[in-house]
């Protein structure tokens, strides 16, 4: 650590760099030396995505920051609203990958038209304005892409249906189809298998039948559930679009309530 002490701010710097905002904050601790190369905007630099700037530019409100650092955690805990609300924006706070998410208006969802199966409406806990409520269907079906180009290359990422309930009925024990596909391959001929089975309703794994296996929902810090729907890996970004699926179509049901898709990397929350 001696030999360190004696390193100018910007080799330190230039070494946090390399290493992950886990590690820059706890080399702060350090020394006074560390703790202002840690803070530095050159390090916080390389934490933030390449195109940050384009990312914010996006933004429906300003993005207002002091510091490099200041703005890495702040994309991680306040989501951004960008185009004009139709997509979601946040940093993995371990990794500073990128996250986002599709609003449900965003997404294409069987009958969302139709007044008589689904109502759009405002809840003070969404990001966005409106949210989908489905009031009855027999067919449901949810499915949305998003451009491997717009995320984080060599990382394994997840997408997750964020929803909630409200008077629910005909989701208890049901199981329900979804899958993650790329869709260059389906285009290709690839039988589209529907083959991840998943329930939406929470204590499920106590009423259903034990030989049945499935993923169950996990509650979310903001209030809503979320469910994985699969998952896939972004290599160098060319890979083109990915679909996320959910479906079933074999019971009446109603209550769902739909935010969106989210797409983040595999095992954070």
């Amino acid at each position: 650590m001696d030999n360190f002490s004696v390193l100018p701010e910007g080799c330190i710097s230039l070494i946090l760099s390399m290493t992950s905002p886990r590690d820059a904050c706890r080399s702060s601790a350090i020394s006074s030396g560390f703790d202002a190369a840690a803070n530095s905007d050159s390090v916080w630099e390389k934490f933030l995505p390449s195109d940050y700037r384009q990312i914010i530019s996006r933004s429906v409100s300003p993005v207002v920051f002091s510091t490099k650092k200041q703005l890495y955690f702040s994309l991680c805990d306040s989501p951004l609203l960008l185009d004009g609300g139709k997509l979601s924006f946040a940093l993995d706070r371990e990794s500073g990958k990128k996250c986002y998410t599709l609003p449900a208006w965003e997404v294409d969802i069987a009958w969302k038209d139709d007044s008589r199966y689904w109502k759009w409406i405002s809840l003070p806990e969404s990001r966005f304005p409106e949210v989908a409520q489905l009031l009855f269907v027999c067919w449901l079906d949810i499915w949305g892409r998003i451009n491997t180009a717009m995320l984080s290359t060599n990382t394994t990422y997840a997408a997750y249906l964020i929803f909630k309930f409200a008077d629910h009925y005909g989701f208890e024990s049901l199981p329900v189809k979804s899958s993650v596909r790329f869709v260059k391959e389906l285009e290709e001929g690839y039988q589209y298998d529907m083959s991840c089975t998943v329930y939406l309703m929470l204590g499920t794994v106590r009423s259903r039948p034990r030989e049945q296996n499935g993923r169950l929902p996990q509650m979310r810090r903001d209030g809503w559930m979320e469910i994985e729907l699969g998952e896939f890996y972004n290599d160098g970004g060319d890979e083109g679009e990915v679909e996320m699926r959910l479906r079933e179509v074999r019971g009446g049901k109603g209550g769902l309530i739909v935010e969106g898709i989210e797409v983040r990397p595999k095992d954070t929350a």
